[in-house]
């Protein structure tokens, strides 16, 4: 992708690296951004053949290995890269979450993301026209919970979990199946994961931040 404007700061961010390099004790020098991909050339093999002169006329996607390489438009079309060829799959059981609704916390909470933020908000809560759009946590849940419940759209609200609790806006829509509430963690006034839940996948460890058992109260 190509800036859009000078850096704001004075520094782009590679500037500032190498700034910091240089204090630490560790020379690193450069021209332009240019030489930086060259490096990452010389010393990855699947991005050899990729540089700014060619990004200028030819749209590229690695594996490109040398500088006459087409780019990989598809890749794995005969076979996964894995040593011996194709990749097994093994099929599991479905295992439900590791905490459920009951009658003190009869909601799902999912968490994730919304279009206008990314993250915790680091950046796009700096941005005015962002902010104007969506400036607080909000959660969502289905009309037919909103209505048993007794809220209105935008009531505050208190969402409990076994871990904590935040106040936020309500937001009834229908994107929200009924039992089930959505809200995001892009706000720092109202920190959505203390209500997650410590569960972990007993495969590979991951903790379970998606979803967990809550309560909300007007």
């Amino acid at each position: 992708m190509r800036k859009a404007i000078e850096p704001i700061a004075g520094m782009a961010e590679w500037e500032v690296l190498c700034m910091l390099a240089n204090k630490m004790g560790y020379p690193m020098t450069y021209n332009h951004p240019s030489e930086i991909m060259d490096e990452i050339a010389s010393l990855t093999p699947q991005y050899g053949g990729i540089s700014y002169e060619r990004l200028e006329t030819e749209s590229l996607q690695w594996p490109c290995p040398t500088k006459d390489h087409p780019g990989t438009k598809t890749m794995y079309t005969d076979l996964f890269s894995r040593p011996g060829g194709l990749a097994k799959f093994m099929a599991l059981d479905h295992k439900g979450s590791g905490e459920v609704p009951d009658k003190e916390y009869p909601y799902t909470l999912i968490t994730g993301r919304i279009r206008e933020h990314y993250n915790n908000g680091s950046m796009t809560r700096r941005v005015k026209g962002i902010m104007k759009l969506v400036s607080e946590e909000m959660v969502e849940l289905s009309p037919a919970d909103a209505k048993k419940l007794k809220i209105e759209d935008g009531d505050y609200v208190r969402v409990s979990s076994r871990r904590g609790k935040v106040h936020v806006k309500a937001k009834v829509t229908t994107r929200s199946q009924k039992g089930n509430v959505f809200m995001t963690f892009h706000h720092a006034d109202a920190l959505t994961n203390i209500l997650t839940s410590e569960h972990k996948d007993p495969i590979t460890g991951t903790p379970e931040y998606k979803a967990c058992a809550v309560k909300i109260e007007k």
